[in-house]
């Protein structure tokens, strides 16, 4: 009989653990799963579009004022990158308002400063703030296509990932290239041999920043001819680059005529203000090639970070650590209260360490460990 059969597949009463009777019809329980998970794709399609409705654009005091809520310091190096995402997601959302006479050009970042100083930091926050896809990628693992190592498009790979494979919405996302300094050039001399690592991985960097339709693999790896590509469209996609430059000092000291012997403790002050001073020309004689400086026309410096500094990250931002730390114990119903002592100590240990803000979350962990492997035997205030 016609009632007990489903009115959608067709299967019998007794081929289906449940059928559900309705008006003028019959529903089986496969049935309602699979309508269940196309509802649930259908809401997923609505989000993604929703999502890459025009960005709610921030202006630059605004965008330093929530940097000042997760990082501490760098007023300057803030205000250069507050007022360069501006430009930029100002000039994306102007292009897709109208098409005008004025093209304005991209405004990619470079970020100059030692490891644990706030870049990765900075470029992490801003994409949070403006809710676009944001993916990390480490230069030194890339290599010039056809050679060991990663294709430069696995950058685009990881913000695709990123995007959940929403292209629309990854074609407006920041992407930050960690270590670029490893990629420079070794030596002024143009060589006859492949530099694979370096001269022809910024090469090969330099059609994905200026704004280019690129041949994505989705699932990264080495390309091939068979393989399935996305093709995804640079030409709004933020790049911030980072890299500590280890002795571009030199270059800088240099081209200013300035005399800076050894680079010992004691001449800590005049280093710092010779990287103050750092710009493209250093960054040529350092070994980035001319073409991929022009792709990055924004330079800034982080300063390393003083003693006061590293107390302030302790305690200040909204996710500093010792508030993470006592938001753990007070999960487990106890109150965490750390001197100031304690606090001296963390920082005079993670200088020691030489990683900035990095060294702070090891020599965290290194003390908190044994309080919470304990915490069932602990009072209800523990002090440290």
């Amino acid at each position: 009989m016609e009632e007990n059969k489903c009115s959608f597949c067709g299967k019998s009463r007794n081929d289906v653990n449940i059928l559900v009777s309705g008006v003028e019809g019959n529903i089986c329980d496969n049935c309602i799963e699979q309508a269940h998970g196309i509802v649930l794709e259908d809401k997923k399609f609505n989000t993604d579009n929703e999502l890459i409705q025009p960005l709610a654009l921030k202006s630059p005091k605004e965008i330093k004022e929530f940097l000042d809520d997760y990082v501490i310091g760098q007023d300057q190096a803030k205000k250069i990158l507050s007022v360069a995402v501006y430009n930029h997601y100002k000039r994306v959302l102007n292009e897709a308002k109208s098409n005008n006479e004025v093209e304005i050009d991209k405004s990619n970042v470079i970020l100059v400063g030692e490891t644990g100083s706030g870049k990765t930091l900075l470029a992490k926050t801003i994409a949070k703030l403006l809710n676009v896809p944001f993916a990390i990628v480490d230069a030194t693992v890339l290599t010039e296509a056809g050679y060991v190592g990663e294709d430069v498009e696995s950058i685009l790979t990881r913000l695709l990932q990123a995007a959940d494979y929403n292209v629309e919405l990854a074609e407006k996302g920041i992407v930050f290239i960690d270590e670029v300094d490893k990629i420079a050039r070794k030596s002024d001399n143009p060589s006859i041999t492949r530099d694979v690592s370096g001269e022809g991985v910024q090469q090969a960097l330099l059609k994905i920043l200026e704004g280019a339709v690129v041949n994505v693999p989705p699932k990264g790896g080495r390309k091939h001819p068979d393989q399935k590509f996305v093709e995804v469209n640079t030409k709004d996609i933020l790049f911030i680059a980072g890299g500590a430059f280890s002795g571009i000092e030199k270059h800088i000291a240099d081209r200013l005529k300035k005399h800076v012997i050894g680079f010992k403790n004691e001449d800590t002050k005049e280093v710092q203000n010779l990287l103050d001073e750092v710009n493209s020309m250093d960054l040529k004689n350092f070994g980035i090639i001319p073409e991929l400086i022009g792709r990055l026309p924004i330079i800034t410096f982080l300063k390393p970070l003083d003693k006061e500094a590293m107390k302030a990250i302790l305690t200040e931002p909204k996710n500093a650590l010792l508030k993470q730390y006592q938001k753990l114990f007070e999960l487990d119903g106890k109150e965490l209260i750390i001197s100031e002592e304690t606090i001296d100590k963390i920082v005079d240990r993670a200088n020691e360490l030489g990683l900035g803000a990095r060294g702070l979350r090891s020599v965290t962990e290194e003390l908190f460990t044994d309080l919470m492997y304990n915490i069932d035997e602990l009072p209800k205030k523990v002090s440290v």
